[in-house]
């Protein structure tokens, strides 16, 4: 995995500009931290940040080819799984090919068939292609959204990279925040709405778009999108379906040329991953499977059950290491670790994010990344087979908005006077689920039950992965570690997302397919385990923490976060010891400490990254 970042001015030579190019690219340099290169080109400037996992040796970016006396370059970060049967083809049309690596491969796929090229790659990705043939920058992300790819054009200037930081540092593009951009932190966050950066000037590239820039201006199209079809295989066919491409995509993501880890948590998504690559490893004389689990110092001392969160995972972990025989490596933090990473994890994002439970995603990745380069992750799992409880809960399916996105009106009430007029959250968040509802592909005559788990089906897979996904990407890649998610295989997601609502909770159980495919590859009672979401702190130790930082923050009045929120009712939700600890805000895993935790980190976002708002 890599980091790219670049600029295009068509009036105009860059050569003068490298140093500027230097500046954008070394921001990336966490997610890249084996290698750099910069090109520049009369109007076109790429910069590389490389993190080798193919071809350590060779494919050095940014890649240069020439055919037919065009010059085609290329920044690219992702993974091509489908690299060796695309070479192949290309061969046969007469390339030629110097290195080993998925980059070589995907410059000249765009060289053989142009923007099409897309339909042609199975894997996870963000690039950006120059093309003197037809004059113009095609750029594209991959189906899911695994990687990021953000842009801005601002005057005669055009600029993108793999996070807003890279383009934050070219002095077009400024940190400012407008009412969007407030909305998106204060309704929507940490989720965000697809296509929204935030910031003022910065847009995202959406999954499964493409964009061409030339001297005419932008043009964005969506390459690829969810569609609805009838399902006609029965429930034994089905599953059958399901394991195969499941155990084809995951056996794919395992090539690697460094060490390759799978993340085990006991739960059904990851215990099956680590299965199917302990089955691999052993049919392919490879070795032991080095897995790696989280957990927090005392967190057995202090856990409660609850319905997001029904058990503790580590019996469960122990109980597939015994299974499966693999090198584990037990990881755990302590309070003052999570407070400390939460700045981490924002300058990582380059936006208020999910507070500890990025942090503690960024730490854990830190620690993998000492005996590792490439993590395999359950990710995803629960949006694409409907795991998460919103799915079986009448009155979260019929609330009217997105159901992680809890008690929108106390959300609002966090906010002053005038920023509730200025942006008018609760509207905002209408309109946005709104959207999201509009954009659900319909199947015709279908109604009642399954029409309703589509459109539930289509918000999860749209709407809240990419949270996830943004957060894996971001914490992962904050420290030079790549992960990869077999569960966004998008043959995957396409064929479940039409498998029919009594298919997929066959057995009467929440993801009741993916569970009958895996017969046979878990021990029953991990098969049937209640689901688990990934683990939090439940230490009272944290949320005194960052509550006292909340309250810090209140009585400075130099906080740039207090215009924008009421801080007479944050008080009194630090006072109320049941509001503290229990409150609803986002999702399974966000409640009080959460809160004050985002918080800290929009204050701490504001002061470091100069935000302006207006």
């Amino acid at each position: 995995m890599c980091g790219i970042t670049g600029f295009v001015q068509w009036r105009g030579d860059l050569t003068g500009h490298s140093q500027l190019l230097v500046r954008m690219t070394e921001t990336l340099a966490n997610r890249g931290p084996d290698a750099a290169g910069t090109w520049i080109s009369g109007p076109i400037a790429f910069g590389h940040r490389r993190l080798s996992v193919i071809d350590p040796e060779n494919g050095a970016q940014p890649m240069i080819a020439r055919h037919d006396d065009k010059v085609y370059a290329i920044v690219y970060n992702g993974e091509l799984y489908n690299a060796p049967e695309l070479k192949k083809e290309l061969k046969q049309r007469g390339h030629h090919f110097l290195t080993e690596c998925d980059t070589e491969v995907l410059l000249h796929a765009y060289i053989e068939w142009g923007p099409d090229c897309t339909e042609k790659l199975n894997g996870i990705f963000a690039f950006a292609v120059w093309d003197s043939l037809r004059d113009q920058v095609f750029l594209a992300r991959d189906r899911l959204g695994v990687k990021p790819l953000f842009y801005s054009q601002v005057d005669d200037v055009f600029v993108f990279g793999s996070e807003p930081k890279a383009l934050l540092q070219h002095p077009k593009v400024q940190p400012k925040v407008g009412p969007e951009g407030l909305a998106e932190i204060f309704i929507i966050g940490p989720a965000r709405t697809p296509g929204h950066g935030v910031y003022k000037d910065i847009f995202e590239l959406r999954p499964g778009h493409a964009m061409i820039y030339s001297r005419s201006g932008i043009r964005t199209y969506a390459y690829w999108k969810l569609e609805s079809d009838q399902h006609t295989d029965n429930v034994d066919e089905t599953a059958a379906r399901v394991r195969e491409l499941l155990q084809d995509t995951l056996e794919r993501q395992l090539v690697s040329d460094v060490p390759v880890c799978s993340l085990l948590s006991g739960g059904l998504d990851s215990s099956a991953l680590t299965a199917l690559a302990v089955d691999y490893y052993n049919r392919t004389g490879q070795g032991r499977v080095d897995t790696f689990s989280v957990d927090y110092v005392d967190n057995d001392k202090h856990f409660k059950s609850h319905s997001f969160q029904p058990g503790a995972d580590g019996p469960w972990i122990q109980r597939m290491i015994d299974e499966l025989n693999t090198n584990h490596h037990f990881i755990a933090f302590d309070t003052p670790e999570l407070v400390t990473a939460l700045d981490n994890a924002l300058y990582s994002r380059d936006l208020p994010g999910m507070t500890d439970v990025d942090s503690s995603l960024y730490l854990f990745c830190q620690e993998i990344k000492k005996k590792a380069t490439v993590a395999i992750s359950g990710e995803a799992a629960d949006e694409i087979f409907g795991g998460y409880p919103w799915f079986h809960r009448e009155e979260m399916l019929s609330s009217g908005t997105f159901p992680w996105s809890v008690a929108p009106k106390m959300r609002a009430s966090l906010l002053s006077p005038e920023m509730n007029e200025w942006i008018r959250p609760l509207e905002y968040l209408g309109d946005r689920y709104s959207d999201a509802v509009a954009e659900v592909p319909k199947l015709d005559g279908e109604t009642g039950k399954q029409a309703q788990m589509r459109v539930m089906s289509y918000l999860n897979i749209t709407r809240f992965m990419p949270t996830l996904l943004d957060r894996k990407d971001r914490m992962s890649m904050g420290v030079g570690l790549e992960v990869r998610v077999p569960y966004c295989d998008h043959r995957l997601v396409q064929y479940v997302f039409n498998i029919p609502w009594e298919i997929k909770t066959v057995g009467n159980r929440e993801k009741g397919i993916l569970r009958k495919a895996l017969e046979g590859v878990l021990p029953d009672d991990v098969l049937y385990r209640k689901k688990s979401p990934y683990p939090k702190t439940h230490n009272p130790a944290y949320l005194n923490k960052v509550r006292s930082q909340v309250l810090s923050i209140l009585d400075d009045p130099s906080s740039p976060i207090l215009p924008l929120i009421d801080p007479a009712k944050i008080r009194e939700i630090a006072a109320s010891p049941e509001s503290s600890s229990n409150l609803p805000w986002f999702g399974q895993l966000m409640s009080g400490p959460q809160l004050f935790a985002y918080l800290a980190q929009v204050d701490l976002w504001l002061r470091k990254y100069n935000v302006s708002i207006g």
